[in-house]
């Protein structure tokens, strides 16, 4: 039994394997529809999610199963004080995988300890956001025909993006990366990953504070919300929430084949001149989440 908490958990062959796998439930849904007959995800949701939650109990719907679980830690026995292991134990005997979103780092891993049946990190805290990195790389595959040799600037909120990290996790596996990193000093992506990954991997990468600067060097821009709900301050978070704000007039001196990705939600930081420019691929990108959950459970549960 597999579970899957960090991007690295999966090698770079087996997450081609289910780019490629999505690919083909893209082009043949119909060969899909009846894969998972019987079989049920509970979507353990601590934190508020729209698209994470219900794009993994659409990939179950479309596979042919059924979905369960709840929306939030209130509306589940969190709220009386259960802890993360017994839930996961309890669950394991209703459900056949789970997906786990909790605002508190690590707790999926708990939770993996201790189920009976594969669990799926739907993002934990600021750490990490799996899923989500396999969305943002279907969809870089999608546009761009490969992974490697790209040039991608990270917008926003490096600090705490949790999207941020895993995706360049995932991306300094591949050949010829060079990695933009455009935030405000203090939302800079932290130094465990600069040391870790990109110097230990020597990825080719730059820090700035300026969009504009390096925008026409881009094949692809990965933008980012600043978080208000990893703020402990408000006065920070009001200080720097509109640090970057991406409109059309300032893509004029953008490649005309460059990608625009955002994990969603926004706030303000993409302007909705913004959303018909071809170059937007967020809302795509938003789709294509449920196909990578379709594969990535087909994978997890064993199913040919």
């Amino acid at each position: 039994m597999r579970h899957l908490i960090d991007i690295l958990d999966l090698s770079t062959e087996e997450i081609d394997e289910l780019i490629q796998k999505a690919c083909d439930i893209i082009a043949h849904p119909d060969a899909y529809s009846e894969k998972c007959h019987g079989k049920k995800i509970a979507t353990l949701f601590y934190e508020p999610s729209t698209r994470t939650r219900l794009s993994f109990e659409a990939a179950m719907m479309e596979l042919g199963g059924k979905a369960l679980g709840f929306s939030s830690a209130s509306n589940s026995s969190a709220s009386k004080g259960e802890t993360v292991a017994d839930t996961a134990r309890i669950v394991s005997n209703y459900a056949d995988i789970i997906a786990m979103r909790h605002p508190k780092e690590g707790a999926p891993m708990v939770a993996s300890m201790y189920a009976k049946v594969p669990v799926i990190n739907a993002g934990d805290g600021g750490h990490n956001h799996p899923t989500q990195t396999l969305t943002d790389l279907l969809t870089i595959y999608r546009e761009k025909g490969r992974l490697d040799h790209l040039t991608i600037g990270f917008c926003g909120d490096l600090k705490f993006g949790r999207t941020v990290h895993s995706l360049i996790l995932a991306l300094a596996r591949y050949t010829d990366i060079r990695i933009v990193l455009i935030s405000p000093d203090e939302l800079k992506l932290p130094d465990y990953i600069i040391q870790d990954t990109l110097i230990a991997k020597n990825i080719s990468y730059v820090e700035t504070a300026d969009l504009e600067e390096y925008l026409p060097e881009l094949d692809v821009l990965y933008m980012t919300r600043v978080q208000q709900e990893r703020f402990f301050n408000e006065a920070d978070y009001i200080r720097l929430k509109d640090s970057y704000i991406l409109t059309r007039d300032k893509l004029a001196t953008a490649k005309s084949d460059l990608s625009i990705l955002h994990p969603l939600p926004r706030v303000n930081e993409i302007a909705v001149d913004v959303d018909d420019d071809p170059r937007a691929c967020y809302f795509t990108q938003a789709g294509n989440g449920k196909y990578i959950r379709m594969a990535l459970i087909l994978k997890l549960l064993e199913v040919e």
